[in-house]
């Protein structure tokens, strides 16, 4: 058994490899912040039939390079059908970027920042049904408050719930989940 949410491609090969696995490499987590931001409002199997765009259009998530993207390249992206064509989501990108490239500085990676929220380790839930998983945590707020603070958007508590989620900061698979005492 899967979790619920995973009922077709890409959705159940996102569960299978990869949702909920810790993730500790800065470009990665950068990644999964700026889809989860570009998902907002939206349904998280867009996103994934996008990924690929994405990761061309955004320098494979390169925030170095993104964080340099100027008024041309961002109008650029705008005109890009493969990805969400949004102005606010896209100027967040390279805003966020920015933001990032100063907490790697600060802390020496993204990774140090972002996991000292979970004292290192991901939280263990125990759900039985997708009913019982909470949109956003303590834990979420405080994170959103601080990206706030930071200089990030498009980062609010339910984004980052989910973003805890996709890296692995949370283990929020059902108990029934094959993934579950996998990850």
């Amino acid at each position: 058994m899967r979790c619920d949410w995973a009922k077709n491609d890409p959705a159940i090969a996102y569960h299978d490899a990869e949702w909920g696995v810790p993730q500790h490499d800065d470009r990665s987590l950068f990644e999964f912040l700026i889809l989860e931001g570009a998902q907002a409002g939206l349904s998280w199997d867009t996103v994934l039939r996008k990924r690929e765009n994405y990761r061309a259009a955004f320098d494979n998530f390169d925030a170095e390079k993104i964080a340099l993207y100027d008024e041309a390249k961002k109008a650029e992206l705008l005109k890009n059908e493969g990805i969400i064509r949004n102005r606010l989501k896209i100027a967040s990108a390279v805003q966020n970027a920015n933001a990032f490239l100063k907490i790697q500085k600060e802390f020496g990676s993204f990774d140090s920042y972002i996991w000292s929220f979970v004292d290192g380790k991901p939280i263990i839930n125990k759900w039985k049904s997708l009913t019982e998983v909470p949109a956003k945590t303590p834990v979420s707020d405080a994170m959103s408050k601080d990206l706030k603070k930071r200089g990030f958007n498009f980062v609010g508590s339910t984004i980052m719930y989910a973003f805890m989620q996709a890296c692995g900061l949370v283990n929020d698979h059902l108990v029934s989940c094959f993934r579950y005492k996998e990850i």
